[in-house]
């Protein structure tokens, strides 16, 4: 039993984003899109590189991800709950999706973009469930006729809002191979790869706490790695998001709120601007 996260991103990224563990991924995303959009093979893009820590402690660490048939997927794990998420979420699509074509190419080389995006917080509380796909489709008839644009989102705390619940109050809620997922993602700390359930009774699985368990950082990568928990512990903390979305105003608040959490936590002030978006002179300040 690992006593690392896999939802801080890194660690995510060193599950699913390497070469050897391709067919975690393959797993995952399968478990995720439709029964048309299912891959047997993929090429990693983007793969994980330890080097990059050297450089950007807090780089954004989403999976990247070319299927047998041509289609891309974005892949990432979302700690803290942003203002205008949205946004980004359309931001990253559309960049996968254009970044398929090279000078003079033609239009027809496009293939459909998938966007998977796994938050660590709710962000459509109008909705129950936890797994959610959104297409363009016509405003009236519901024709989808834009096809090539797919966007997911997987609300983990609508699976699991209850820190204290116990392996007996997960099994039942595993119905299919995302919930098995998610109940990884939420509750490894509960799993043992030589006893699973008979729910949670998969090689994929096995093999993911066992990757999990026998993981190992570099001093860049667990220096990283800490400060991504410390943002996850303190996004927990921190004011919520209005149901209605952050205006400006209260985006600062909240990150002059964050801010002084890291700054009691004794986080650089280089990494406080890095991921609040404030100045060093706004930082010193508090």
């Amino acid at each position: 039993m690992s006593n690392i996260s896999p939802r801080v991103d890194i660690a995510f990224k060193k599950i699913f984003g390497v070469e050897e563990n391709k067919d975690l991924l393959i797993s995952l995303v399968n478990s995720i899109v439709s029964e048309e959009d299912q891959v047997i093979e993929v090429t990693l893009l983007n793969p994980y590189n330890p080097k990059s820590f050297r450089s950007d402690k807090l780089s954004v660490l989403d999976i990247k991800a070319k299927g047998h048939d041509g289609k891309r997927f974005n892949i990432e794990i979302q700690i803290s709950d942003e203002a205008d998420y949205d946004k980004r979420a359309l931001y990253y699509w559309a960049k996968l999706y254009t970044e398929q074509l090279k000078v003079a190419e033609d239009y027809s080389n496009l293939s459909k973009a998938i966007g998977i995006h796994i938050l660590n917080f709710t962000s459509i509380p109008e909705v129950d469930k936890y797994h959610n796909v959104f297409h363009i489709t016509e405003k009236d008839s519901g024709l989808l006729y834009f096809k090539d644009l797919e966007l997911h989102t997987i609300e983990l705390k609508k699976f699991t809002k209850d820190s204290n619940e116990e392996l007996s109050d997960i099994i039942p809620k595993v119905r299919n191979s995302l919930d098995m997922w998610v109940a990884f993602l939420t509750r490894h700390d509960l799993l043992k790869a030589d006893n699973l359930p008979q729910a949670l009774n998969d090689d994929s699985l096995r093999k993911a706490i066992t990757v999990l368990d026998v993981m190992n950082f570099s001093p860049e990568e667990r220096e990283a790695y800490e400060d991504h928990l410390k943002w996850l512990r303190v996004e927990a903390n921190t004011i919520k998001k209005p149901e209605s979305r952050a205006r400006a105003e209260g985006a600062m608040n909240r990150n002059i709120e964050i801010a002084r959490n890291l700054l009691a936590e004794k986080m650089e002030i280089k990494s406080i601007v890095r991921i609040t978006g404030l100045s060093e002179e706004e930082i010193r300040k508090l």
